[in-house]
């Protein structure tokens, strides 16, 4: 069993910066790759970033490329995402997940485990 715990996100004003973690522990770590995603109100949770763990190769969703960057830390086995220039539409709760495969990791349904979900609020 993995157990995935989040923390960071808040309220921010629009411009501003937040950085989101993501601690998986559990059983071979080194084998699993992450993501994030994210929930607005009233809409479908939709994909963020996801990384690698093996070679660090990143992936964006186009509405966060070159704002948002996923990073990990292999000794702390953390995976983070900074995120800078936020807008209001960047509003939601963020979750961060783990998957056994290393394709397809832009879809809910490759993930096998997830975080209890961080509230971030951009304002205007």
């Amino acid at each position: 069993q993995v157990q995935v715990v989040q923390s960071g996100g808040g309220l921010v004003q629009a411009g501003g910066s937040l950085r989101l973690s993501c601690a998986a522990s559990g059983r071979t770590f080194s084998t699993y790759n992450m993501g994030w995603f994210r929930q607005a109100p009233g809409k479908e949770r939709e994909f963020v970033a996801f990384i690698i763990w093996s070679g660090g190769r990143t992936n964006y969703a186009d509405s966060v490329k070159g704002r948002f960057t996923i990073s990990r830390d292999s000794a702390e086995n953390t995976v983070y995402l900074q995120m800078n220039s936020l807008k209001p539409e960047d509003t939601g709760v963020y979750y961060c997940a783990v998957s056994r495969g290393d394709y397809g990791l832009q879809y809910r349904s490759r993930y096998d485990y997830w975080g209890q979900g961080t509230q971030v609020t951009v304002s205007s």
